[in-house]
C-alpha cells in the first residue's frame, strides 16, 4: 500500500565532516516533512543513538540512515554490519553517501545489505542534487517500513 508522502520523517545522518553535515541540512531544510535531521559524528555515537544508549535514551528511531564510509573510530562499514545484523534495526533504509568511488567499498557496502550506495559530489550544486534525490526518493517514493 503507497501511503504518498510521509510525515514526520527522521533521517540520522552519520557523517564526521562538519561541512558535509552543514551542506546536508541546508539541502534537506526545504523538506518540510522531516520531523529531525540528527546527526552522529562517529560509528560509536550512531550505534549508542540507534540503540538509545546513555544520552540518546530518547533518541527517535529512524526512518532513513545516510552513512558516510569515513569515519572515526567506527567506520561506516562496521555501522552498516552492525545495523543489518540487528534485528530491531536491520529494516531500517541506510544510504551510503561517501566520497569513496572504489568498487570495493561499492560492493563491500552492497554485501552488507546497504539500500543504496552514492558518491559525494564534489561541485556544491551537485552535492545538494544529489542528498535532495535521495530525500526526494526516500520520503516521497519509497514505501517504508515505520515501526519500532
Amino acid at each position: 500500500m503507497s501511503r504518498g508522502i510521509a510525515t514526520g520523517f527522521v533521517i540520522l545522518l552519520v557523517e564526521d565532516n562538519p561541512g558535509d553535515v552543514r551542506l546536508t541540512r541546508e539541502a534537506l531544510k526545504d523538506k518540510k516533512i522531516i520531523h529531525g535531521l540528527h546527526v552522529a559524528r562517529n560509528g560509536i555515537e550512531a550505534i549508542a543513538f540507534l540503540r538509545r544508549e546513555e544520552k540518546f535514551r530518547n533518541a527517535p528511531r529512524p526512518d532513513l540512515i545516510i552513512l558516510d564510509l569515513d569515519l572515526p573510530e567506527k567506520n561506516g562499514q562496521e555501522v552498516l554490519a552492525e545495523i543489518k545484523s540487528d534485528l530491531t534495526l536491520k529494516e531500517i533504509p541506510v544510504v551510503v553517501l561517501t566520497s569513496s568511488e572504489a568498487e570495493q567499498d561499492i560492493m563491500g557496502a552492497y554485501r552488507l545489505q546497504a539500500n543504496c550506495y552514492v558518491t559525494k559530489p564534489f561541485e556544491l550544486e551537485h552535492f545538494f542534487h544529489v542528498v535532495r534525490s535521495i530525500g526526494d526518493f526516500w520520503l516521497s517514493v519509497a514505501d517504508l517500513p515505520r515501526g519500532g
